[in-house]
């Protein structure tokens, strides 16, 4: 970051929400780099950019769009990179309808299901061969991107037009698709006025190409939308453009909200992964291993997802030891299997329904930290046992005593029948492990004190949890007990209170020979015949020599700018991804003031600043010879050696189960009618048919005004996600005491609304109240011809701690991205009203009224397709 010479930052409040991180956009600013902050609210960090650019929440991609366009109508795309290292030459099948062509939708979508049958987006001449085909079911299971990072497949003959000229290359679809998303347009839709925006594309791409370098920041302000992955697919597609992937000071980087939440996904917490982004299995496709491995690597298929294999028999292995053998599959038969839509929000409703009897609850807070906090606290009143850990008594143990819903008469605490255990947990200074960053970086943290009485470690609780199932379950004959007696369960312990060794949980995770115990260095000496065993092939080299590589912190000044020696990145220690971009098509640095790796013809290895992201002895003549498969398949030019094709892809013939190409749709929830298309919301987005969910109207259905007004939230410094940690400590409540919403000027007059008075803020699913700030830092928008109000709220508050207030997450109602089954909680439609809202039943006849005047049906979902 801080090498970049430009930097924009859209769906973040970098400053105020990841203080720390921020630190390297004032370095890169210091020395020169330019910083654009794009953003519905005026922030601390629009306050340190050199421009800010104020946009209509949700409209990302046709601003997006319109820098891409403005790259390819002006040709000031970096020629020589976008040949050589994107599917740009690449020529798609005469069958494929654009999204431009079809008022919003792309060929093969299907009514039925709302998804597409993306045969028709395939390569020319792939169109039967692809195995993309229908994805209703890859949507029920957010299964559709498995094909973009394990390697769709696409054959490595594909057809290529080098010139860019034919109709069908993607170049050139590329440049049609994106031909409306003009400057006009962006003000048009997102309210940013057309200067601004043209401030904007030219300094991204002046400070893009062989000398210069930009990067792109992000977080949840992106991926919480039902377009959210197609908003980061723009970003990457801008930046494939520019040969800002690969290279120093480019890249898009995805800011977390949490020290691990990339660990989190890494070895995941995810119902449809495995560690490593190994697909779950499911019970109808993946009958057996074979099935199961080949679906990952795709035989025949050029790059390294074609060791699937060996990274699925390895964590197996890791999994039940002994009793896992070539003969029995490596127990493939114990792993659970997905049967349909497992997510958090399916499973809430369920929860609703009776069919979930009991819920363990670490490291979040639905009560009040996810969307729709009325059905998660109904969700939880209708368990039979539900399990808390945290570090504070939190709103999700005690939501059956002190919830809204104990007001309004929904659930009354003598008659909840939800048995809740409250378990203390140790904080992250009372344990010992790693964290991983955005970075992919691994640092491990010393315990500095013991936790305080009965609190205990999530390590601890798993595995005393475990040994006391396994030893109830050890005189078991039944087959169905197996799965748990058969797992390596021999973890050492230490310590009063048995704690188990961390380091020995690291050292599983990087994997070892299991025929001489040694720890092994690279996931490249994984084998599929069962003498390794690796908990996260990813992680392979974390533990490499016996040696905890992660616990390394070497001091800055003793090394250089890359520090190499501090902490160990995933995979290989490597910083940069696909750096083998950062050299041309002979393995040239593409500048000597942007050096980072290249090819040595008189060493014959590839080397650098940091470890080569390819083959290290593979040189950039390498062709492979005719059938071959896996990493042999990529030539000496193809740097993004995940992909079955090597090259970055602009155009996605598979994976993204919403279009190959982003589309600007509004939200779920919008007063305004799609200004580019017949097609209102994405057509793909998940919705859920349940009486306790419902949609506030948007043009073209009727009533859409009884919701005018769009609020968006984000985060505050002094808070921390739903402000179960940090509403407990005085000095940060005493910063921030109370829930409030940010209003202008304007809207303040319009609804009446007095500075530091009370508003109470309305949708179908609730109401809440809130302090009035009358801010400048919100701005009326013009949008297609009328004014857009935009209220900001912060998400941090509940009923517990030293500071309460409404929850605004209790505004929001469950609609979801089809790719990934990311809720929309950053945008939503409400109405606004001066004073207190109201109590009892009082209050649910308000939402009632308003449920009605907009004319929703209880367990009826808006039209997918308008």
């Amino acid at each position: 970051m801080a090498n970049a010479d430009v930097i924009v930052i859209q769906g973040s409040n970098i400053a105020e929400a990841h203080p720390v991180g921020f630190q390297w956009v004032m370095e890169a600013k210091r020395r020169g780099a330019k910083v654009f902050h794009v953003d519905p609210r005026f922030t601390r960090t629009s306050a340190v950019a050199d421009a800010y650019l104020p946009i209509r929440a949700g409209t990302d991609i046709a601003l997006l769009g319109a820098v891409v366009n403005h790259i390819l109508s002006n040709e000031l795309d970096f020629r020589e990179y976008v040949l050589a290292y994107t599917n740009a030459a690449t020529i798609v099948s005469d069958d494929f309808v654009d999204a431009e062509d079809a008022d919003g939708l792309f060929s093969g979508f299907d009514p039925a299901t709302a998804s597409y049958v993306q045969d028709s987006w395939q390569y020319a001449g792939h169109e039967r061969d692809s195995g993309s085909g229908h994805t209703a079911r890859e949507r029920e299971t957010a299964a559709g991107l498995r094909h973009e990072s394990h390697g769709a497949p696409v054959a490595r003959q594909v057809q290529r037009d080098e010139t860019l000229q034919h109709p069908r290359c993607v170049y050139q679809i590329l440049k049609r698709h994106f031909a409306r998303y003009t400057p006009e347009m962006v003000e048009r839709v997102c309210g940013v006025p057309r200067d601004k925006f043209l401030e904007l594309a030219r300094a991204w791409t002046e400070n893009s190409g062989r000398e210069r370098t930009g990067c792109l920041i992000y977080s949840v302000g992106w991926t919480q939308h039902t377009v959210g992955v197609q908003y980061i697919r723009t970003g990457a597609i801008i930046q494939l453009l520019l040969g800002n992937v690969g290279r120093p000071g480019g890249g898009v980087l995805a800011l977390r909200g949490h020290a691990s939440i990339q660990g989190s996904t890494d070895i995941p917490t995810l119902f449809n992964l495995l560690p490593g982004y190994l697909p779950m299995p499911h019970h109808a496709r993946h009958p057996d291993f074979d099935a199961w491995t080949d679906s990952i690597r795709h035989p025949g298929q050029k790059g390294f997802w074609g060791g699937a294999r060996a990274y699925a028999a390895s964590l197996l292995k890791a999994y039940w030891g002994d009793a896992a053998t070539p003969d029995n599959d490596f127990c493939y038969g114990y792993l659970p299997r997905l049967t349909g839509d497992h997510g958090t929000y399916q499973q809430v409703l369920n929860m609703i329904d009776g069919k979930v009897k009991g819920y363990f609850l670490l490291g979040q807070n639905p009560a009040v930290g996810s969307a729709h906090g009325r059905a998660q606290r109904l969700g939880m009143a209708n368990l039979d046992w539900l399990v808390v850990r945290d570090l504070f008594m939190i709103e999700s143990a005690t939501f059956w005593q002190r919830g809204p819903e104990v007001a309004t008469g929904e659930i009354v605490p003598e008659q909840c029948a939800t048995e809740v255990f409250f378990l203390p947990a140790a904080s992250h200074v009372e344990k010992e492990g790693t964290f991983t960053q955005t970075q992919r970086l691994l640092q491990w943290r010393e315990k500095a004190v013991d936790p305080p009485g009965d609190a205990r470690s999530e390590l601890w609780f798993f595995y005393h949890l475990g040994r006391r199932i396994r030893a109830k379950l050890a005189s078991s004959a039944l087959p169905r007990d197996r799965a748990l007696l058969d797992l390596t369960w021999d973890y050492p312990t230490h310590g009063r209170h048995a704690e188990p060794d961390a380091e020995a949980v690291l050292r599983e995770i990087n994997g070892y020979d299991t025929t001489t115990g040694r720890p092994l260095s690279a996931f490249t000496q994984a084998r599929e015949d069962g003498t390794t065993a690796i908990g996260c092939w990813i992680y392979t080299g974390v533990y490499a020599d016996g040696v905890n590589q992660a616990a390394r912190r070497r001091p800055g000044h003793e090394q250089d700018w890359v520090a190499a020696e501090w902490g160990w990145a995933w995979p290989a220690n490597r910083r940069l991804l696909y750096n083998r971009a950062s050299a041309d098509p002979q393995g040239r640095p593409w500048s000597e003031r942007k050096r980072y790796v290249w090819w040595d013809a008189e060493a014959g290895r590839w080397t650098g600043r940091d470890v080569p992201d390819f083959e290290v002895t593979k040189p950039p003549s390498y062709r492979p010879p005719e059938g071959a498969t896996g990493s042999a398949a990529l030539a000496g030019d193809d740097p993004f050696i995940m992909q079955s094709d090597g090259k970055g892809w602009l155009y996605a013939p598979s994976g993204v189960l919403d279009g190959p190409l982003p589309t600007h749709y509004e939200p779920a929830e919008s007063p305004v009618r799609n200004p580019l298309y017949g097609q209102q919301a994405n057509p793909t987005r998940k919705m859920y048919a349940h009486p306790v969910n419902s949609t506030n109207p948007s043009p073209p259905q009727q009533h859409d005004q009884v919701f005018p007004y769009v609020f968006t939230v984000s985060r505050l410094t002094e808070h921390h996600t739903a402000g179960g940690m940090s509403r407990t400590v005085a000095p940060l409540a005493e910063l921030q005491p109370e829930m409030f919403v940010e209003v202008s000027p304007e809207l303040a007059a319009l609804a009446g609304l007095t500075h530091l008075g009370w508003a109470h803020l309305i949708t179908a699913r609730a109401a809440i109240e809130a302090r009035v700030l009358v801010t400048d830092r919100l701005v009326p928008l013009a949008v297609d011809g009328r004014v857009i109000h935009q209220l900001w709220l912060p998400y941090h508050f509940g009923f517990e701690g030293l500071v309460t207030g409404d929850s605004a997450n209790d505004l929001f109602g469950i609609t979801l991205d089809p790719n990934v089954l990311i809720q929309e909680s950053k945008i939503g439609t409400c109405d606004v009203r001066p004073g207190r809202r109201p109590t009892g039943a009082a209050l649910r006849d308000l939402v009632q009224d308003y449920r009605t005047r907009a004319g929703i049906v209880p367990g009826a979902v808006p039209p997918a397709v308008t």
